[in-house]
């Protein structure tokens, strides 16, 4: 156990936690339940994070897996992952009044995906099996995709024309993983046509710098998002892989106060989808070890906003439509 008379330090990364993506997710559901009351449903959780999810759900959001959990008529919320066309096509079927929380650079991959698929092109995407915006995309694409997730993946590959090949990439992984899996993926398919790493979103990216930028000079990196949340596992492994000791904690309560014996620097930052109050909380927590000295390293001043659907703003008629893309 730590005692009481030390002084921890404490570097905040530079950016951290909410992005764009997810501000407009979470604004979406609180302007729906203003504007048509509660309840409303949201397809999955609307961003990978508890708190987030508690809080809205004690607002009257109601979370469910499936369309069919959504009762006739009721107003549906895709969360910012994104969803498939089967989803959205079954929800349209029943006549759901239907509000489109999809990040739009989400939906840029999308698009992009279907350009390929027109032209005839096997596309390949590059994301982790199960995830939400891995299965919404995979459900965007026609003809749909050959999912890799490691280099070795891309031994396994069978195309139809080798020098037909595209590809797409899950929004939140690892700037370097994914540049090593491109390159393995054009060794094999030189005419490899994509994007290289501009699918990974600017949140993503400028989350990841702020971590290298920090833990050079921590001995310790605490980064607070869901376990279930892949670029805060990114943000974790990032540190491990700097040779620090990395630990992803849900909140304040998760810190095992052993992993801070003999630790003067912390390093503390949070995933796009962890709200700022739960690092304030964890920094609370701290000081129940020693004094703790903040300070906040300089990083991207991010000042992106994306607009709303046009069901939820100002001048739109208090009556839920069908959404679209």
């Amino acid at each position: 156990m730590v005692g009481q008379e030390r002084t921890i330090k404490v570097l905040l990364a530079q950016p951290r936690g909410f992005c764009a993506g997810v501000e407009r997710a979470i604004e979406i559901v609180e302007r729906a339940l203003k504007r048509f009351g509660p309840p409303v449903y949201v397809r999955h959780e609307i961003v990978h994070n508890k708190r987030v999810v508690a809080t809205l759900k004690a607002k009257g959001a109601v979370f469910v897996e499936e369309v069919s959990d959504i009762p006739d008529g009721a107003v549906t919320i895709f969360s910012a992952h994104g969803t498939s066309t089967a989803v959205e096509n079954d929800a349209r079927t029943r006549g759901l009044p239907i509000i489109d929380a999809t990040c739009p650079l989400v939906s840029k991959v999308h698009k992009e995906g279907q350009i390929h698929a027109s032209k005839g092109r096997d596309v390949v995407l590059i994301g982790h099996a199960g995830h939400p915006e891995v299965e919404g995309t995979r459900g965007r694409i026609p003809g749909g995709v050959h999912l890799v997730t490691s280099i070795e993946d891309i031994d396994a590959l069978e195309v139809e024309d080798p020098d037909q090949v595209a590809y797409v990439t899950q929004t939140t992984l690892s700037v370097d993983d994914t540049r090593e899996i491109i390159q393995a993926l054009k060794d094999r398919f030189p005419n490899a046509v994509g994007p290289d790493v501009r699918d990974i979103c600017y949140a993503t990216q400028n989350r990841q710098q702020a971590v290298r930028d920090i833990v050079k000079d921590v001995d310790i990196l605490l980064v607070v998002g869901a376990q279930n949340s892949s670029n805060s596992n990114r943000l974790r492994e990032i540190g491990s892989e700097s040779g620090v000791p990395s630990y992803l904690i849900d909140d304040a309560a998760a810190l095992d106060p052993e992993w801070l014996d003999g630790v003067n620097v912390i390093g503390i930052t949070a995933g796009a989808s962890a709200p700022e109050e739960l690092i304030q909380e964890l920094i609370v927590r701290l000081t129940e070890f020693g004094d703790v000295d903040i300070e906040t390293v300089d990083g991207v001043r991010e000042n992106i906003q994306f607009k709303l659907p046009p069901q939820l703003v100002d001048d739109a008629p208090a009556k839920a439509r069908a959404g679209g893309r």
